[in-house]
């Protein structure tokens, strides 16, 4: 007698995947829904790793969406080294899923967080408590600080009114909440600016029904504005640089991305035209032995950022097709090698969460 399993595909059976053997074969992407055309805008979001997704699409002749850009007055070699052009506007690193709601509730002016801005650490002027890093030195004052969130409001409304693509990696669920009206910060105050006060902040570690309602409240709000809007989402594989809880940092880790994950799926089975790109799960497979993490077991090398958008190309590109192996060919060996070495060069990315130490 036949049971279910006989006729399924092979991509559904652990032995029969031939990157168990060949890691730079591995291919779990299942076919999606769409393609994404060069002229199609797309708007990228997200953790720490969204920038090297957003850099490689860049690079790689698709049509990256930028609404902000460095003013004329700035310095360009500046400009350039702080965050123009890193995501469609500047708004820096947004790890959970709340961060990525209140930031379109307050672009489009529906949420009005009481904290306006923190002290600098560093030098006299202010931070923007929601992307505490993204101006190099500070603002002068909260003057300045209102008028440049003024215009990156407005980048943001267009970004989102424009795009045809919305890639988010969703990164961490570990946030620090002002308790007056719950505001979500990339990051504790303190540690890039402003003051610690257990009064007025608290930690919020989200879980799996928190992460989809909020996610599921901000990929609605994106349709309303584009009904038609195509939504890839992805999980972060860096592990988490640091924890609150009162745990070993592996262990949140392996809690953070599980929620995040299954959060991933859920918004997949609620929202046609959304679906979830193994990154992840590329990055961290047995198959390639752990030999994409940089010796510090956390940063991903430019090989893992190559093996994952070359599998983004390969099936989410119009034209590509989508029976070839996911190895380079010839002519393609030297488009990826100039790939590795643009972006070897470039790993300084921003990452609010590396700045968070113990002393």
């Amino acid at each position: 007698m036949k049971h279910p399993y006989v006729g399924l595909p092979d991509r559904q059976f652990w032995k029969k995947e031939p990157g168990v053997l060949e890691a730079e074969r591995l291919d779990p992407v299942s076919p999606p829904p769409f393609k994404i055309d060069p002229d199609d805008r797309i708007v990228t979001a997200g953790s720490c790793f969204a920038q090297h997704v957003a850099r490689f699409m860049s690079n790689s002749g698709f049509n990256h969406h930028i609404t902000e850009r460095a003013h004329p007055l700035i310095a360009q070699p500046i400009a350039s080294r702080h965050n123009y052009g890193m995501f469609a506007a500047r708004y820096g690193n947004i790890y959970t899923a709340r961060q990525l709601k209140q930031l379109f509730e307050r672009a489009y002016g529906t949420f009005q967080p009481q904290a306006f801005s923190w002290p600098s650490s560093n030098v006299a002027g202010v931070v923007d408590p929601f992307r505490p890093q993204i101006q190099p030195g500070g603002y002068l004052s909260d003057a300045e600080l209102e008028a440049d969130r003024e215009s990156h409001f407005a980048a943001i409304r267009r970004a989102i009114e424009e795009m045809d693509v919305f890639v988010f990696t969703l990164g961490l669920t570990e946030a620090w909440v002002d308790t007056r009206d719950g505001a979500v910060f990339p990051i504790a105050p303190g540690v890039a600016g402003g003051s610690y006060d257990p009064e007025t902040v608290a930690f919020k570690n989200f879980d799996d029904d928190e992460v989809y309602a909020d996610m599921a409240d901000a990929l609605t709000f994106l349709r309303e504005k584009r009904p038609d809007l195509r939504i890839i989402l992805t999980v972060s594989p860096v592990p988490l640089n640091a924890t609150f809880e009162d745990r070993h940092v592996l262990t949140s880790t392996v809690y953070s991305k599980a929620v995040l994950r299954v959060a991933a799926e859920r918004c997949t089975k609620a929202f046609d035209n959304c679906v979830y790109f193994p990154s992840f799960d590329i990055i961290t497979a047995p198959h390639v032995r752990g030999r994409y993490f940089d010796t510090d077991c956390r940063e991903v090398l430019p090989a893992g950022v190559e093996h994952v958008m070359r599998l983004f190309l390969k099936h989410f590109t119009e034209g590509a097709d989508p029976s070839r192996e996911p190895r380079p060919s010839s002519d393609e060996a030297d488009r990826v090698e100039a790939h590795l070495r643009d972006m070897q060069e470039k790993m300084d990315v921003l990452c609010d969460e590396a700045a968070i130490d113990n002393r």
